[in-house]
């Protein structure tokens, strides 16, 4: 299973190992654990499950 998610829209990666300081999102936070309503930091317009596992 992968720890890095991209944004399909704006390229904005998120590493499970390193987690989203500026999220609120501390290291190791699992995708699946993010809130079925978060979105893209980014660009705000994909939501969770548009995001692509990749490597």
């Amino acid at each position: 299973m992968s720890s890095v998610y991209e944004c399909p829209c704006c390229g904005y990666r998120y590493h499970q190992d390193l987690g989203d300081e500026h999220e609120g999102l501390a290291p190791g936070t699992s995708f699946s654990e993010l809130p079925e309503d978060w979105v893209c930091p980014d660009c705000s317009v994909r939501y969770k499950e548009d995001f692509q596992p990749t490597n």
